[in-house]
């Protein structure tokens, strides 16, 4: 990646798409965020070259700026922390990375100005009890601002990385973010799965080296384990990278059960996903779902944090409608399997929609061409809803198919246009 410059242009972003969309997500499921980091900056010039030429001279200034402002606080910081008797092994900041940035910015309507944590406060220290009396340190010295809280040390994020996350009102009313984490910790969020594996040395006579492997985390082992499993089991690379975008490089969420344990999701998971994460039995038998105590339909969207309940009935067998929105390949499978035989095996794959959601910079045509796209690939267009959002393009298209294949191959072509910056998609 860092020698792509030498490259021809279409070969440069065609690796760069490539890195963006498969490396980078592994990299950061993974826990490696260094990594996935660097791949994805690495890519983005390369991927949206206009888009990367404007976020390098808006920030022109404000990563200096900011560093500079940080600069005058840390004595502040630093004095009250050692009165407080907190060993802090490290105090430094961050810049936030590009990648990352833009994709935020996309968020908050391409307001910079929203986004406090451009530069943010890392403060390492020798262990989690000292994490949370850091925390308290902060919030006595500023006021934390409400919502922007965040214990992922309590419930880490789905790729292992525990940290806390606090945004407090400094001096002259300026917003700066904090984190706080432990040695192990930053370690595991720059390295991930790879962090895990350690090596003792102990000399002995003639300068004899032992090396011993320390065991990687369960978590981390069990996603690589599901991914060989999926390699194993599809019989065909389109198959497997097409599980492998939603079920593992997909924007992940966290349920959590009565009992309070935390399930790892894709982005846009159902109660029927969470009920065959669990287990196939309680899948099959599924017939209600509760999210924080009120009953929901089984095509619920979960969100991170919601508490779900499975009701189950003995004997009950699963319904061809539940594929219509049911996410993950476990879950899909686990229903194609049970239907097997019944007299409801004719009908499992029922014709579905799909919406496109793309954010796209304007200009005449675009809608034209997207559509002319679609059609190309012989799937019908039933529904175009076009809006314009904060200077750029927000475009809805509703297709006929639920083909996953066939959709991440559209999702390509459309983004191989210039002007597109980033496409989504959900059943419906």
């Amino acid at each position: 990646m860092r020698t792509l410059d030498a490259l021809p242009a279409p070969k440069r972003r065609r690796i760069a798409l490539e890195t963006m969309e498969i490396y980078a997500p592994l990299a950061y499921r993974l826990g490696m965020q260094k990594i996935s980091g660097e791949l994805e900056d690495l890519a983005f010039p390369h991927t949206y070259p206009s888009e990367y030429r404007w976020l390098i001279k808006k920030l022109e200034y404000r990563y200096e700026a900011m560093e500079k402002y940080l600069d005058r606080i840390r004595p502040t910081v630093e004095k009250a922390l050692k009165d407080a008797g907190v060993e802090v092994s490290s105090l430094d900041y961050r810049a936030k990375r590009y990648t990352s940035l833009y994709r935020k910015l996309l968020r908050y309507e391409m307001d910079i100005d929203r986004v406090y944590d451009l530069v943010a406060f890392r403060i390492i220290v020798k262990n989690v009890e000292d994490c949370y009396a850091t925390l308290g340190v902060i919030h006595n010295l500023w006021t934390p601002m409400p919502g922007r809280i965040k214990d992922y040390i309590a419930i880490p994020k789905p790729n292992g990385y525990r940290s806390l996350h606090t945004t407090v009102i400094c001096t002259e009313n300026r917003l700066v973010e904090f984190q706080i984490r432990t040695e192990q910790m930053h370690r595991e969020a720059e390295n991930g799965i790879a962090a895990h594996w350690a090596y003792e040395e102990s000399k002995g006579t003639k300068g004899y080296t032992r090396k011993k492997a320390i065991k990687a985390a369960s978590q981390e082992i069990r996603w690589v384990e599901q991914l060989r499993s999926w390699q194993n089991e599809t019989t065909n690379s389109e198959g497997f990278i097409d599980s492998l975008k939603v079920d593992f490089l997909k924007d992940r969420i966290f349920a959590i059960t009565p009992r309070g344990d935390v399930i790892d999701l894709p982005q846009g998971a159902t109660p029927i996903d969470f009920a065959y994460h669990i287990h196939s039995q309680i899948g099959n038998q599924c017939v209600s779902a509760k999210i924080n105590g009120d009953i929901v339909p089984l095509d619920h969207k979960l969100k991170s944090s919601d508490i779900v309940e499975i009701l189950t009935q003995k004997g009950k067998k699963p319904s061809p409608d539940w594929l219509n929105f049911a996410i993950t390949s476990n879950a899909r499978n686990q229903i194609r399997n049970a239907l097997k035989g019944t007299r409801h095996n004719l009908r499992i794959e029922r014709k579905a929609h799909v919406e496109l959601k793309i954010i796209a910079t304007n200009r005449v045509d675009l809608l034209s061409d997207i559509t002319g796209i679609i059609s190309r690939s012989h799937v019908n267009v039933t529904r175009v809803q076009s809006e314009p959002r904060m200077g750029l393009q927000l475009v809805k298209i509703v297709c006929e198919t639920n083909d996953k294949t066939k959709i991440t191959k559209l999702i390509i072509k459309i983004k191989a246009l210039k002007e597109v910056k980033r496409v989504d998609y959900r059943f419906v």
